[in-house]
């Protein structure tokens, strides 16, 4: 007798699992539906989402290639820059320098002018001399060069004139006296040559 009940309940337990499980057909067809509606929906538009896509890609690629291009311009332009500087820094490495020895080279020019009435006197303006010869030497070894002035033409950038004459025997325009000499270093001038320009 209990086995016979305990069959019993076995098979209510069974019969309503199986209730529970089975569904109906509408309810089993309905994902299915679903999908394929899914599917027709996505296979509507995909070229043109495709195509939206390959354009934003491309979009993209343009803007880094820009990027790329823009840095890369940049990156040329600052290695010549620093070319050039490191250059013109070699070039007129002794510029501060030479600058600095002009004053000392004008007042050798104006004690040589002295003129020598003794031995002793002489002898002073020799060795002044040698020594004025080896600074003159020393600057040109560094490229330094004086301006011509006298009976040149008026260069503004090259010339300060500081006076204005009268001079037949000289042209418009033309320098007739320099007060102070000017110097280049290499094809740079340090100095203008303070000048008179005839009118």
């Amino acid at each position: 007798m209990t086995n016979e009940k305990n069959n019993t309940m076995n098979e209510e337990v069974v019969e309503q699992v199986n209730e529970n499980v089975e569904l109906t057909e509408e309810e089993v067809a309905e994902p299915v539906f679903a999908e394929a509606e899914n599917a027709e929906q996505a296979d509507a538009n995909p070229l043109e989402e495709q195509l939206q896509e390959i354009q934003m890609l491309q979009e993209k690629l343009d803007a880094a290639d820009n990027r790329y291009l823009r840095l890369q311009a940049d990156f040329d332009n600052f290695r010549r820059r620093t070319r050039l500087d490191q250059e013109a820094s070699e070039k007129y490495r002794a510029q501060k320098l030479i600058t600095d020895l002009l004053p000392a080279l004008d007042n050798f020019e104006r004690a040589m002018k002295v003129e020598a009435d003794n031995d002793q006197t002489k002898s002073l303006l020799q060795g002044m001399e040698m020594v004025y010869r080896s600074l003159v030497d020393a600057l040109n070894k560094e490229g330094v060069e004086p301006i011509e002035a006298v009976g040149k033409e008026f260069d503004p950038h090259q010339h300060q004139a500081v006076m204005q004459g009268e001079d037949e025997n000289y042209g418009s325009n033309i320098v007739t006296e320099e007060y102070q000499k000017g110097y280049l270093l290499k094809d740079r001038v340090i100095r203008p040559s303070m000048v008179k320009v005839n009118q």
